[in-house]
């Protein structure tokens, strides 16, 4: 299954979303996404749906980190191991192509967030949050729609 990239859906920018508008957004990837049903974890399931909470709620940062964390738990629980990182669960997966180069990109946006190289190197925080804020709020869009894609990939029919 090809994914075109009008379904990214990146619209950051022009306004903010409201909450409503942004449950409608998530339906609507789960309607174009889901095709049949979805076998998850219940750790998985959990993730998401606080991965969800927080886009809605604006938690940005927060949304991201758990929509990671819910697609590193959905792949382990596709390859049964709990032994690799998540570079390699994604390398390793059946996920198309420009799916796991997207996961890799969002990986590395994590990292520079959970992993903070120069903590005092803080200016551009301190002197520019919204550019911050707009960056991790697209970021924040992009890991829903990849949280999907990778969730809906093998649907059970």
């Amino acid at each position: 299954m090809t994914f075109p990239n009008k379904f990214l859906f990146i619209e950051i920018g022009v306004r903010m979303m409201t909450e409503e508008e942004k449950w409608a957004y998530l339906i609507e990837l789960d309607e174009k996404l889901l095709q049949g049903g979805a076998i998850l974890s219940e750790w998985a399931t959990f993730l998401i749906k606080d991965a969800d909470l927080a886009f809605v709620s604006g938690a940005n940062l927060a949304s991201i980190i758990t929509a990671i964390a819910g697609i590193e738990t959905h792949l382990r629980s596709e390859e049964g191991t709990c032994k690799q990182h998540l570079v390699e669960l994604i390398e390793q997966s059946d996920l198309e192509e420009d799916l796991k180069r997207e996961l890799q990109i969002l990986r590395k946006f994590r990292n520079k967030w959970v992993h903070v190289a120069e903590p005092w190197e803080d200016n551009s925080l301190l002197e520019s949050p919204e550019q911050h804020e707009a960056e991790l709020g697209e970021m924040a869009k992009r890991c829903a729609v990849a949280l999907r894609r990778t969730i809906y990939t093998n649907p059970w029919i």
